[in-house]
């Protein structure tokens, strides 16, 4: 079994919307005398996005309209979640003196701060009433589950320069990459875990590209494996990613593992494969019988939108 390190992600819409309903939100909402229809079309409107987020994140691919519409939802999302960190400061600030809570309570109307945020709230439920609007306009479809082989393959490539906010995400794993090896002969996976469109393997793919990474590491290799884990493509394409010829009609699995096995050997690489849906602990370790020729300190950097997954790894 290889040592497993986890980096699980949460759910973009079922973080905020958790968030919003929870009982610190809402009392301050009441104790405020904040406008509660905002409470509810906020709840409404992430409910709404949320049944098409699915379907969005399938589409995206081959649909600019549709991508363009998730990043905008996303956008509003983070926005939200600051306003939300304004509120829990603003919380906390006034439970230091309780005379101070009942007097903000008491003057709500008078009180700068809920000016301050009321106007920010209905902008961002705005913004979020709109893209419900647009969903239509968009061809989504509630509870669509496409089936990952679908979607095209990912690859290494990323433009970094339009990519903002995974500095801290993408610091983490790379911390995990280059730890001290306690797995000793087991094989060291990381696992980023979470629901489709989170970005999973666009920080996989800043993490694969950083510099300090390409020379921490003697091999790189990227291999996307999507619902069909075939033991034999998958080793295929990691051996042509680690610069071995892999052609030929007569290859078996027993003759491309052991060309991987020379390829690793002694070597510490990095090999990813993105977006896994395998269950099958017998398929797993049956692929990485040659990972574990390698050098310590070598990693395999999974993503997948299941914890089970990652759990038979």
């Amino acid at each position: 079994m290889a040592e497993l390190a986890g980096i699980f992600l949460s759910p973009l819409l079922q973080t905020f919307f958790e968030r919003v309903t929870s009982g610190e939100f809402v009392d301050f909402f009441r104790g405020q005398k904040l406008d509660q229809a905002l409470l509810e079309k906020l709840e409404t409107s992430l409910l709404s996005v949320n049944a098409v987020f699915e379907d969005a994140e399938e589409k995206q691919v081959a649909n600019p309209n549709v991508k363009n519409w998730l990043d905008k939802l996303k956008d509003v999302v983070y926005d939200a979640e600051d306003i939300l960190d304004e509120i829990d400061t603003e919380v906390m600030r006034c439970e230091l003196d309780t005379s101070k809570v009942r007097k903000a309570f008491s003057n709500s109307l008078f009180n700068p701060f809920v000016k301050k945020i009321e106007p920010k709230i209905k902008q961002v439920l705005d913004r979020l009433e709109y893209l419900v609007r647009q969903k239509k306009h968009m061809g989504l479809k509630e509870g669509v589950h496409g089936k990952p082989s679908e979607r095209l393959p990912t690859t290494s490539l990323v433009e970094e320069s339009s990519i903002c906010g995974r500095e801290d995400d993408k610091e983490k794993i790379i911390n995990s990459l280059f730890s001290d090896d306690v797995s000793g002969n087991k094989l060291f996976v990381i696992a980023i875990v979470g629901m489709g469109g989170l970005g999973k393997t666009t920080l996989t793919q800043l993490v694969y590209n950083d510099e300090s990474v390409e020379k921490h590491f003697d091999l790189k290799a990227w291999a996307c494996v999507s619902d069909d884990f075939d033991v034999f493509k998958i080793t295929k394409a990691i051996l042509k990613e680690v610069g071995s010829s892999a052609n030929g009609d007569d290859m078996t699995l027993n003759w491309l593992q052991n060309k991987l096995k020379e390829s690793l050997m002694g070597k510490k690489f990095l090999l990813v494969l993105d977006d896994v849906w395998n269950y099958n602990s017998l398929n797993w370790e049956a692929l990485s019988n040659p990972f574990r020729f390698g050098a310590q300190g070598s990693r395999v950097l999974v993503t997948t939108r299941e914890k089970r997954v990652a759990s038979v790894m």
